[in-house]
């Protein structure tokens, strides 16, 4: 569909978005009364555009700078790069991949990419924990690293998890909601819980409710304060009672431990700065932690580990050692 030549998608995005300066609008209520042509052509864009911000979270992102890193992010301008038509409710395919790009980096204020391709949506937190609204009203809090990817399909409450994701499924007893994670299915009515895939192992912890999880013909069910961990090439898994809250330290931001072993603290520790902190004092190795820690500094958090429970905490190069 041709427009004109002092009008692009950016114009329109700003138009959209209320932020064009007096001519800027002069310009586009020009082009919009020259042809029908031009009036659909803006039309099909805002449809997009609209049903593409509903699945959007509250940013005060600036767009233009926005869209510059969003072309950065995946090589706009390189020849070599394959831009995918968004196909609408009716199947007709319009060239808008770029306002469905502009909605990705609306996201991306919070850590959070959504990206519209082949009728389905791949949502992904790179560097920092995001939160998201599924259309079913389902919400996820993705931690950094992960990606969720779902059907644009109206019947469909079925989501791909890579990485860890806390889920608040909105209650639909006609309709379950599964997740596949690894080669782990996860079906719910409604309910809270927590996935996290890793190194070909699936864990799962409910929080609220319950849950079916299944795998090569094995089904569990499991309900809150119960979790499982399934690995890969396991045909048995069973059920443990847990009232570990360290789980959760992507969401509230702190490392809540509730007679936790040190070792358990340790290793997620360790994931979560990206440090090697090995325990010298194999006597402590089990020792529980009652205390919650801020998840913002990991020398302070050291220190109150150092303080609290008689730990002599020195480094040995890249290692930090814990006697």
């Amino acid at each position: 569909m041709k427009r004109s030549d002092n009008i692009n998608d950016d114009l329109l995005v700003k138009y959209l978005l209320d932020t064009v300066t007096p001519v800027e609008k002069g310009a586009v209520e020009k082009w919009l009364n020259e042809r029908e042509e031009n009036r659909r052509y803006y039309q099909h864009f805002q449809t997009i555009w609209q049903e593409s911000r509903q699945l959007a979270v509250k940013s005060t992102v600036d767009e233009n700078e926005a869209w510059k890193r969003f072309q950065q992010r995946v090589g706009a301008g390189n020849a070599a790069t394959k831009v995918v038509p968004l196909a609408s409710r009716t199947n007709t395919i319009f060239p808008f991949l770029k306002i469905a790009a502009v909605v990705l980096v609306l996201l991306g204020a919070g850590g959070l990419w959504l990206l519209l391709h082949n009728n389905k949506t791949i949502i992904t937190a790179d560097t920092q924990v995001a939160s998201q609204v599924l259309p079913d009203g389902s919400a996820i809090t993705l931690n950094k690293g992960s990606r969720l990817t779902y059907a644009n399909v109206n019947n469909t409450r079925e989501v791909s998890l890579k990485g860890e994701a806390f889920f608040d499924v909105a209650k639909d007893e006609n309709k379950p909601f599964v997740i596949k994670a690894n080669d782990v299915t996860i079906r719910v009515l409604g309910t809270s819980f927590n996935v996290k895939t890793q190194n070909g192992a699936t864990s799962i912890i409910v929080e609220s409710g319950a849950i079916e999880v299944s795998k090569g013909g094995k089904v569990l069910q499991l309900k809150k304060n119960e979790r499982t961990t399934i690995r890969e090439g396991q045909s048995s898994f069973e059920k443990q009672t847990d009232n570990d809250e360290l789980y959760n330290y992507y969401r509230t931001k702190s490392f809540v431990c509730n007679n936790t072993p040190l070792w358990k603290l340790v290793s997620l520790m360790n994931e979560v700065y990206g440090v090697d902190i090995v325990i010298e004092n194999e006597a402590k190795r089990n020792l529980a932690i009652n205390t919650t820690f801020p998840t913002s500094s990991l020398d302070e958090n050291l220190e109150i580990i150092s303080l609290t429970y008689d730990i002599q905490v020195t480094r040995s190069g890249s290692r930090i050692l814990l006697k």
